[in-house]
C-alpha cells in the first residue's frame, strides 16, 4: 500500500484533538506509550513500535491485539529512542511527509532529541512537523512556506553555528539577508501579516517555529 504521509504518535504530550489529524492514506505509527493513547481512543496503528516500557503489561497486552503490527525492542539492548524508531520506519516506507506528535513535554532531553530528528528526516527529504497543542515546528535548509494556522508568532531559531541570507515575506518584522548566529533571540517572536509567509535562507539550518500561548 502507497501512504499518503506517516503521522507519528509518541509518548510526550498529546492532546485530545491529535486524533482529528489522521486523514485517509495516512500510516499511522504508534511509538511506545503513543501506541496506547491510539488504541483507547479506538484508533488502529498500523504500526506499534519501542520497548513498551512505560505502559503496563496488561496495556501491551492491549496494544499487541489492536495494532495491525507490532515492532517490539528490548529496553536495554537499543541504540534508538521509541520514537526515531518509528520515523525510521517512516523513511523506510519512502513517505515524503511526517508529522510528529507526542513528541515534546516534560522530558526536554527527549523533547531536543526529536528536535535534531528532524534533520535525520531532512536528510532523506522528507518535510517532517512536530505539532502540539502549542508549537509547529520544522526545520529549513533553503526556504519553505509558513502558513496561518492559528499561532501568535512565528519564531526562527539556528540549528547551526549561523544561519546566513535569511529573507522573509509575508511578516510583520522582514528580513533581507540577514543573518542569525545560534544565542541569539534576534528571530524570536515574529508575526504573520498575510495568509502565508515566505522564508528563504543562503546556508545552514533553520528552526520556524509557529507557537501560541
Amino acid at each position: 500500500m502507497s501512504f499518503r504521509r506517516a503521522i507519528i504518535f509518541s509518548g510526550g504530550a498529546l492532546s485530545p484533538d491529535d486524533w482529528s489529524e489522521i486523514g485517509e492514506g495516512d500510516l499511522i505509527i504508534g511509538a511506545d506509550r503513543g501506541a496506547l493513547y491510539l488504541v483507547e481512543h479506538g484508533i488502529r496503528p498500523d504500526i506499534a513500535v519501542g520497548d513498551f516500557d512505560s505502559i503496563l503489561p496488561e496495556q501491551k497486552q492491549q496494544v499487541e491485539a489492536y495494532s495491525s503490527r507490532i515492532l517490539s525492542c528490548d529496553p536495554v539492548h537499543k541504540d534508538l529512542t521509541d520514537t526515531e524508531l518509528a520515523l525510521e520506519l517512516a523513511i523506510g516506507e519512502q513517505i515524503g511527509e511526517v508529522l510528529l506528535l507526542g513528541a515534546t513535554g516534560t522530558r526536554m532531553d527527549h523533547t531536543l532529541a526529536n528536535l535534531q530528528m528532524l534533520l535525520r528526516a531532512m536528510q532523506h527529504h522528507i518535510h517532517c512537523v512536530i505539532q502540539d497543542a502549542h508549537n509547529r515546528i520544522m526545520l529549513t535548509g533553503t526556504e519553505a512556506v509558513v502558513e496561518d494556522r492559528g499561532y501568535t508568532y512565528i519564531s526562527l531559531l539556528p540549528m547551526t553555528t549561523e544561519v546566513t541570507g535569511i529573507n522573509l515575506e509575508g511578516f510583520m518584522y522582514p528580513l533581507v539577508n540577514a543573518t542569525l548566529k545560534m544565542g541569539q533571540s534576534r528571530g524570536v517572536s515574529n508575526r504573520l501579516v498575510a495568509p502565508s509567509g515566505k522564508v528563504s535562507i543562503e546556508s545552514g539550518m533553520l528552526l520556524i517555529i509557529q507557537s501560541r500561548d
